[in-house]
């Protein structure tokens, strides 16, 4: 019996990914292409590997047992690709990045070039993703890595994954000029109007925890999620807001200033990567490297603090 371990490959990614045409993408190939892979692995073990019924597919006894072998097979490969980047020197294939616009800006574009120029051979793919759509496409192969700012413990961290800290980003609070006054605290803010996030979402998380200590509701005027979007409101006057120190990073628009309020607690950004039985592949190695030396670069300017109106 001869088995061609490519097919076992497009097994395990179809296993992965929980479908013929979810695997597709991942794999590069349209489904009619994965599914004559699949067709004919079938041939070459002489089993059926997939039990194909009106909800969709799911894997037999045997095709468990060569889907096992397939993922074994890329672990054993990854490994390889690591011994010869570390006697060459050079790292090469593809990466997708999911993150937040933030990361995006402040961490991703820094990294992406920094790639650019040690390792020019890299492909880099910036992905638009956050919170639990990017963790199942991490978990199933469609990111690589995933830039994650969720509070300590909201994600779960799945198997066959590992995380490393990228920066640590205080909230601060931003009032519009216009109010022409420095509030002392957090309560002195407990009459105005607030632009607050989704919810759900980490800052209007931690809004509401800290106007629970300090004794008051927020009153929301606004809601948004994006940043700019969060500071053109204040710089209208139209509320004041807790924002990251991060989307500070460019300056503030005019009208809008951050006060000088103190201990908001932050979140906390993470790069989130497969790993195998011997770590990360080179690619996704490289790449982590080049996002940690863009926190690196970046926490000065967010612990550094910002002019107070």
């Amino acid at each position: 019996m001869e088995i061609d371990p490519r097919r076992l490959r497009v097994l395990w990614a179809v296993a992965r990914r929980g479908g013929v045409a979810a695997a597709a993408p991942l794999l590069h190939l349209t489904p009619s292409a994965v599914s004559q892979q699949i067709a004919q692995l079938e041939r070459e073990v002489g089993v059926a590997v997939l039990d194909r019924g009106p909800r969709g597919v799911t894997l037999t006894e045997a095709g468990r047992h060569l889907a096992a072998t397939g993922e074994r097979i890329e672990a054993e490969l990854t490994e390889a690709r690591r011994a010869i980047s570390a006697l060459t020197g050079r790292v090469a294939g593809p990466v997708t990045i999911a993150a937040f616009p933030t990361a995006i800006a402040h961490l991703v574009v820094p990294a992406v070039r920094a790639l650019a120029a040690e390792h020019p051979a890299i492909d880099p793919r910036v992905l638009e993703l956050e919170g639990e759509s990017a963790l199942r496409e991490l978990t199933t192969g469609t990111v690589d890595v995933l830039i994650d700012d969720s509070e300590p413990g909201t994600l779960p961290q799945p198997a066959g994954t590992e995380s490393v800290a990228l920066l640590s980003d205080p909230y601060r609070v931003v009032v519009p000029t216009a109010w022409q006054r420095t509030p002392r605290g957090l309560a002195d803010l407990a009459q105005d109007p607030w632009i607050v996030g989704p919810p759900g979402s980490a800052v209007r998380r931690a809004l509401d925890r800290l106007a629970d200590e300090h004794g008051f509701r927020p009153l929301a005027a606004h809601e948004c999620l994006e940043f700019p979007a969060v500071l053109a409101l204040v710089a209208a006057g139209l509320g004041a807001a807790l924002v990251p120190a991060l989307a500070l990073a460019g300056g503030l628009p005019p009208g809008a200033a951050a006060t000088g309020l103190s201990a908001l607690g932050g979140r906390y950004l993470s790069a989130m990567h497969r790993a195998y039985r011997t770590g990360a592949s080179p690619a996704v190695a490289v790449t982590v490297t080049a996002l940690m030396a863009a926190g690196r670069a970046v926490t000065p300017v967010v612990n550094g603090g910002v002019a107070t109106p």
